[in-house]
């Protein structure tokens, strides 16, 4: 494969993994060779990491775009500065690799979605909780077709962000901050492990008054049904104060006409079956052992389809607006109290649903 060159916005943070562990991994593959970020210390640290001349290191978005010559650029900042990011990228003939979501409001992430199929660039959007060895297992179990169809899906994140900026600072102050930084991975995962889009969801999320350690919305409950019948369930907290359901440590079951197969905290697959004269079964599921899993997969299918030599990855863009359709529809059914149909809000914007 040509080795790719790589402008990289965000030094800090979630994008300090990124330079630090996740992407030295495929340095034979491509090259940063630009970096930009607004806190001065947290850019030359990254910059000296990554050996970067003093012309390579950005504190204003509009310099790094306009002195850097790159073949795609990388995202992984806050997302409501997605949108500015994406389109100054685009505007630049640029492939656009991001970290999800495709960004914090509907509007942006269409305005976003028409500028890059209007410029025929590529984007991808990092949903690394679908390669996950766990629930790569799970989909193995649903796709080998013993347990039947899948009926509804059961999901639960819970973590424990009671001490205020224990999820990172922004996190807490914004608006949405479970929704937005959270159950759009777990929205996905229930298009995912249903191999179906979302059709309509109800539900609510909310801001317990009694609590400090929040200002947005960080507690939610919804109820979906996908374009192929499945029902989903979605209950999620960034209060537990219990059974914790934390990253990587997410709950699903799916049941199914012939039984039902789970994975929660302990990572272990299980497949449960009901048979003759009241018995159950339960059954342990040897994991699935990929060559890259999480946001190593993800990076390297991008970097593959970049380069002209593999398929767009499944979360390309086209696809990944309907998670965020999924995301943003369920904001507005807490809003509003009422029914979203995901699939009129996609098809309102000129999207396909």
């Amino acid at each position: 494969m040509p080795k790719l060159r790589a402008l990289m916005i965000g030094a800090g943070g979630m994008a300090g993994g990124w330079i630090r562990r996740m992407l030295p991994r495929f340095f034979d593959r491509m090259e940063i060779v630009g970096l930009c970020d607004v806190i001065p210390q947290v850019l030359h640290d990254a910059a000296d990491f990554l050996q970067l001349p003093a012309t390579a290191r950005f504190a204003r978005m509009e310099d790094a775009f306009a002195a850097t010559e790159a073949d795609f650029a990388i995202v992984v900042i806050p997302p409501a500065h997605h949108r500015a990011a994406i389109l100054q990228a685009v505007a630049h003939g640029m492939a656009v690799f991001s970290e999800k979501p495709i960004a914090d409001t509907w509007e942006a992430c269409v305005d976003v979605h028409r500028a890059v199929r209007a410029a025929g660039v590529k984007m991808a959007v990092i949903q690394n909780y679908r390669y996950t060895p766990r629930i790569m297992t799970v989909k193995k179990v649903l796709r080998d077709g013993a347990l039947g169809r899948p009926r509804y899906i059961m999901s639960r994140f819970a973590d424990d962000y009671r001490v205020r900026y224990a999820w990172g600072r922004f996190r807490h102050e914004i608006r949405h901050s479970l929704l937005v930084e959270g159950s759009v991975h777990h929205f996905d995962q229930l298009r995912n492990l249903a191999e179906a889009d979302c059709e309509w969801i109800a539900g609510r999320e909310w801001r317990p008054e009694d609590q400090s350690s929040f200002d947005g919305e960080c507690m939610a409950q919804f109820v979906c049904q996908m374009t192929n019948g499945v029902m989903g369930n979605y209950e999620g907290s960034g209060l537990a104060a219990a059974r914790l359901n934390g990253w990587h440590g997410e709950y699903y079951r799916v049941e199914c006409e012939n039984g039902a197969v789970s994975v929660g905290a302990d990572q272990i697959v299980r497949v449960v079956r009901h048979k003759a004269r009241g018995r159950v079964t339960t059954d342990e599921v040897d994991p699935v052992q990929p060559q890259w899993d999480g946001h190593l997969h993800v990076i390297d299918e991008t970097l593959r389809w970049f380069a002209g030599e593999g398929p767009a990855p499944e979360t390309e863009i086209g696809d990944n607006i309907k998670s965020a359709a999924m995301l943003f529809a369920a904001i507005d059914a807490s809003a509003e109290g009422r029914v979203v149909n995901v699939r009129e809000k996609l098809r309102a914007t000129g999207i396909e649903g």
